[in-house]
């Protein structure tokens, strides 16, 4: 009978027992010296950093470790014990000299993919960024004067132009444009909202509380359902610091409702001298409705019915970059630009660079839905996905596995980005399973490939959703399926 030991876990402090055989196992291990030697010949660790190497080795030696600690172990061939070690321990380094913002494949059918980094810029605006990343820029410089200019000028004139709007300022997202406005208009007095509209979007961004954080005094009208002019007028006070209507992007109130229009709003606040202000949220240029799409109001009509301000997102249904448009009254932008919180909320020259050349591109609509891949994939008909489907699949069976299941099915994509809730997109999904695989155990695999294709499980399948899958991804797709199957297979 074996003997136990007494060990010390220096984890949690605690003494737990190991038998002689666990000890021989772990006295078997190889030294980090011995790895590290290795490691610095091996051709494919040649980037790799010393300190990178032996940060991955020791994680490949406690995993190891901690196999060992958590049974009694039989006997093993040390030498594949090895094999198995340095095997972890270049995976290990090969995943840190991976940046940690990555490409993967959005293979969700969600558009405007929060958490994938929303809107794909257009080649034009990722082709700007490069040159301006790369070289110095005009920032704050004016060429034709020969001095200091504003890193507004860049957008200014184009979104006026596009908008109708007779002033413009941008920030670095909706959120922070929201906060500035309120900060710099009614800190200390009362804003009116209906009850309807206090909305909530991701990151738990909730129109309360950044009105509370802004100094600007919450007055709520209406109710959840219905809200009338009368609610608008009767609140209006001595302290009333503005209006505002908020747009319920990423939900819908429906049956017995009543809201009041921007247009109402804004005679409202013209007869009782109180500035409007609107949080378009994921703000259009484009009118989807002529598409065959659920209409999303457009920041030219916002503009047309007169608002004194109008805030929105670049990087939602504009499909740019990041940023906060605000658009509107040249003596409330200018109070707004004199803000000192301005300069903490500023964007950088890669944000200008992208969303210039995103704006350019509206000045021909239709040029702008083919190039700017969020209305691409927004306004595509089903004939050229249920296309990329079968072909997809047709590349897919040339790999001759019996136990890999495919089939091509209908399902809906969405808008994404807290835009057009009740949107469904008819899509076309390429399904996959195998049958030595649950479909977790898929989905993790495709996930862990770099790049990573993130897909969705249902009915014990992976779905890809090909409304967007870019054109030169398939072929990725097919590389990891067919490394899947002969990892199985082996």
């Amino acid at each position: 009978m074996i003997k136990p030991l007494l060990f010390a876990n220096f984890d949690d402090g605690q003494l737990m027992k190991i038998t002689q055989n666990q000890q021989r196992l772990l006295r078997a291990l190889p030294s980090v010296d011995r790895l590290l030697a290795r490691a610095e010949t091996d051709a494919q660790l040649a980037k790799a950093a010393k300190p990178v190497l032996i940060a991955g080795i020791r994680a490949a030696l406690e995993m190891q470790r901690a196999r060992i600690l958590a049974a009694d172990t039989p006997a093993q061939n040390t030498s594949a014990d090895i094999e198995a070690i340095w095997r972890q321990a270049v995976a290990n380094i090969q995943d840190a000299l991976q940046p940690n913002l990555r490409r993967v494949i959005n293979a969700t059918g969600v558009v405007v993919h929060t958490n994938l980094g929303r809107s794909l810029l257009a080649e034009q605006a990722a082709d700007n960024v490069m040159q301006v990343a790369a070289r110095y820029s005009n920032l704050e410089f004016d060429l034709a004067k020969g001095r200091r200019g504003s890193r507004y000028s860049a957008v200014h004139d184009l979104l006026c132009e596009l908008t109708g709007a007779e002033a413009a300022m941008v920030v670095n997202n909706n959120a922070g444009a929201v906060f500035l406005a309120l900060e710099t208009l009614a800190r200390g007095r009362e804003v009116v909202v209906s009850r309807g509209e206090l909305v909530e979007i991701g990151g738990s961004f909730r129109i309360p509380d950044v009105m509370a954080r802004s100094g600007a005094i919450l007055k709520e009208v209406g109710t959840t359902n219905r809200t009338h002019p009368k609610d608008y007028i009767s609140a209006i006070a001595e302290h009333t610091g503005l209006l505002l209507k908020a747009h319920t992007s990423n939900f819908s109130v429906i049956g017995f409702t009543k809201s009041v229009s921007l247009a109402e709003l804004v005679e409202i606040g013209r007869e009782r001298q109180v500035p409007v202000m609107e949080d378009l949220g994921s703000g259009t240029l484009i009118d989807f409705s002529q598409y065959g799409l659920t209409a999303e109001p457009t920041v030219q009509a916002s503009v047309r019915a007169g608002v004194d301000l109008v805030t929105f997102s670049g990087d939602k249904l504009l499909g740019g970059p990041q940023a906060g448009i605000m658009l509107g009254r040249k003596s409330l932008i200018d109070a707004i630009k004199s803000n000192p919180l301005n300069r903490a909320l500023r964007i950088d020259k890669l944000t200008l660079a992208a969303l210039e050349s995103t704006l350019r591109l509206y000045r021909n609509p239709r040029q702008a839905v083919q190039a700017i891949p969020t209305l691409r994939m927004l306004t595509e008909a089903m004939a050229p996905i249920a296309h990329r489907a079968a072909a997809l699949i047709d590349q897919l069976k040339q790999l001759n596995c019996d136990r890999l299941q495919i089939k091509q099915i209908e399902r809906a994509s969405k808008a994404g980005g807290g835009a057009l809730p009740l949107l469904d997109l008819p899509s076309q999904c390429v399904a996959l399973a195998h049958e030595d695989m649950s479909a977790h155990q898929l989905e993790i695999f495709m996930r862990m490939r770099c790049p990573a294709i993130i897909g969705r499980i249902e009915d014990d399948y992976f779905l890809m959703d090909m409304r967007t899958v870019q054109d030169d991804e398939p072929q990725i797709i097919v590389a990891a399926v067919n490394q899947m199957v002969q990892e199985v297979k082996a």
